[in-house]
């Protein structure tokens, strides 16, 4: 039962981070085929975060209170090939915005949802975590080395029929989604309220948030950055896809990580390996140091999911799982639309040197993450 639990698991994870993986480093330059400018794009990329802030946590505790959580998550399948498809007509900004709006409430709404079944399923049968969610990272390379290698010399409208396709993946993943039995727990009263009053909770959340909110640039910009550059479409895939090699790695043998630092010791960590990584990035394009930094993708992103996944599921109360993720994905939202439209503007003001904004960030996320540590050790 676990083995066949884990693959249609694993099966959802695929089919979203599909998506992601040709969302993520490509969206942008689809945008900017439409005639949008760096500012613009900032603005519509961190359009996404902020609409999270209200909609993931409500949609999440509709998942909680109905306990019907497979099926709120294949109706946001649905919905997401429907708004995505409303962009094959869409020119301006103001079109474009409009769709996009509709878009980034229905994506990322089931994330929240699906991890949080999943980290249910992992406390009650015993999975492994890290070995379930490493499918959605390879498939993220194969849509991020697949699409860079499509799209060389090709017209950026391959972009969005890519992500269509691979939309219609996740939503026959999402009918695929195992039933848990547990949904029809009822969440407890007070939903939102009840976490938000965990002093501990919060300060992580923020932490974490923070810390994944310093990725701005990278997600944001690095792909115009680098192409202007002169490095190739395909080797910007290549290099996304190498940061997810890492993360996968790190997925793989993600019980030892977790069992020996923890989710605070892991957050440390990621945010030590963030200065260094922006510090890099914000000061060079040589191939040779691009290469061997972006293997700290892996911690960077890969461990702060990690500790974060932990500590919710651990800290969350009885029937309230898809709220504290949907909480987690909110002020992660939040942060990262702070950090996107800054980064929008400092990267038409300084192109790679706004990666040291980044660097600022992850030293920030450091120190709330050992003032967690201290309070842990107490």
């Amino acid at each position: 039962m676990p083995s066949t639990l884990t693959i249609r698991y694993a099966g959802f994870y695929g089919g979203f981070f599909l998506t992601a993986g040709i969302l993520l480093p490509f969206w942008p330059l689809w945008l900017e085929s439409r005639g949008l400018g760096a500012v613009q794009i900032g603005i519509l990329l961190a359009l996404g975060p902020w609409v999270r802030v209200l909609t993931n946590p409500l949609v999440a505790q509709i998942a909680d209170r109905s306990g019907r959580a497979k099926a709120v998550l294949v109706i946001f399948a649905g919905l997401s090939v429907l708004a995505f498809a409303g962009f094959i007509p869409a020119q301006g900004f103001w079109w474009i915005a409009a769709i996009s709006l509709l878009a980034t409430i229905c994506l990322p709404a089931m994330l929240p949802i699906g991890e949080s079944q999943v980290m249910a399923a992992v406390l009650r049968h015993k999975l492994d975590y890290g070995r379930i969610r490493l499918w959605g990272s390879i498939t993220f390379i194969v849509g991020t080395l697949g699409a860079g290698r499509l799209l060389t010399g090709r017209d950026p409208d391959l972009i969005l029929l890519l992500i269509l396709a691979a939309l219609a993946l996740t939503f026959v993943a999402a009918v695929w989604f195992p039933q848990q039995s547990s949904e029809t727990d009822k969440a407890e009263r007070g939903g939102v309220a009840t976490l938000l009053r965990q002093p501990r909770f919060v300060l992580f959340v923020v932490t974490a948030s923070l810390l994944q909110a310093s990725h701005a640039v990278l997600n944001g910009f690095s792909s115009l950055h680098w192409r202007a550059a002169g490095i190739s479409e395909t080797f910007i895939g290549g290099l996304w896809a190498e940061g997810v090699i890492a993360e996968v790695l790190l997925f793989s043998v993600s019980g030892f990580f977790v069992a020996r630092l923890g989710p605070v010791g892991l957050l440390t960590l990621a945010g030590i390996a963030g200065v260094v990584r922006w510090t890099v990035l914000a000061q060079t394009t040589d191939l040779a140091t691009l290469a061997i930094v972006q293997v700290l993708h892996g911690v960077t992103f890969g461990a702060v999911h990690l500790a974060a996944m932990h500590f919710v599921a651990r800290n969350a109360p009885p029937g309230l799982s898809a709220t504290a993720q949907g909480i987690y994905a909110s002020m992660t939202g939040l942060a990262m639309g702070l950090a996107m439209i800054g980064a929008g503007r400092i990267f038409a003001a300084f192109d790679g040197k706004a990666f040291f904004a980044m660097a600022v960030i992850s030293a920030i996320g450091t120190v709330m993450a050992l003032l967690l540590w201290l309070q842990e050790r107490k």
